[in-house]
């Protein structure tokens, strides 16, 4: 295993992304902040991040885990929510394996933020069903089961009151609506109440940008499970993305043919 992989966390607005310790999921000096490109096609961000991993570590045998805002399954984007509809049905893993000769995998982002919470975050100490909830401009999720993820679960979209949840009980629902703290959180109760009546978690983290503001409003959210605050913040993505990036690392980089 190499003692460094490099986390890449893709965002709507920004892409951030360090060079993190394999063992211990810690960042290795700052994080580096980027524009996502406009249009936030395959071929824009792959050049955006392709340039970034270079920058962080231009030795090829360090191997790179990056975050989507998307379903991610066998290397493939399923989905494509703030970034390009074209991104539906790339192949993300082998076209950056193919750009970076190195190994590359792919994650979705709420599930890269849920590996990190668990790895070295509120959800650490955890065992059982862990719930790990980003709130932003969606709610993104990640389900962990004693520690191992059970990917792409997008709980963000199950209906609420005939909608989906996140366009009720997200963040931005939140600012488009003018709602207090107090009125946000009986959304959010009766959103984790769903939550609850389906996978009875042993603990929910709530995560997201949102997460610093938490004492505004999660003491006024009712749950049956601890509900607590995501520790890592804006690094979850990051460490996450490089923690999943392991699982690849010992692999050997085949370069196509020529011709």
């Amino acid at each position: 295993m190499p003692e460094h992989v490099v986390g890449v966390d893709v965002g709507g607005t920004t892409i951030k992304s360090a060079l993190v310790d394999a063992g211990s999921g810690i960042l290795m000096g700052q994080r580096f902040v980027a524009d996502t490109p406009r249009p936030a096609t395959p071929t824009a961000i792959s050049e955006c991040v392709a340039e970034i991993v270079r920058a962080l570590a231009p030795t090829d045998a360090t191997p790179v885990g990056i975050a989507l805002p998307a379903v991610v399954r066998r290397g493939v984007v399923e989905t494509a929510a703030n970034i390009d509809p074209s991104w539906i049905g790339y192949p993300v893993e082998d076209s950056l394996h193919t750009a970076l000769a190195r190994p590359v995998t792919a994650v979705n982002d709420a599930d890269a933020a849920g590996i990190a919470e668990t790895r070295r975050g509120a959800a650490a100490a955890g065992s059982g069903v862990v719930v790990v909830t980003t709130l932003g401009t969606g709610i993104g999720s990640a389900l962990l089961v004693d520690g191992t993820l059970v990917p792409n679960t997008e709980l963000g979209h199950l209906p609420m009151s005939g909608r989906p949840a996140e366009h009720l009980a997200s963040t931005a629902a939140r600012e488009r609506e003018g709602l207090s703290y107090v009125k946000w959180a009986e959304r959010l109760t009766a959103y984790y109440g769903l939550l609850e009546s389906l996978l009875t978690p042993d603990l929910i983290v709530v995560g997201g940008a949102v997460s610093a503001s938490a004492d505004r409003f999660l003491p006024h959210v009712r749950t049956r499970a601890p509900i607590v605050p995501a520790a890592l913040g804006n690094d979850a993505g990051v460490i996450g993305a490089a923690l999943a990036g392991r699982r690849v690392a010992d692999q050997p980089v085949v370069m196509p043919a020529a011709g």
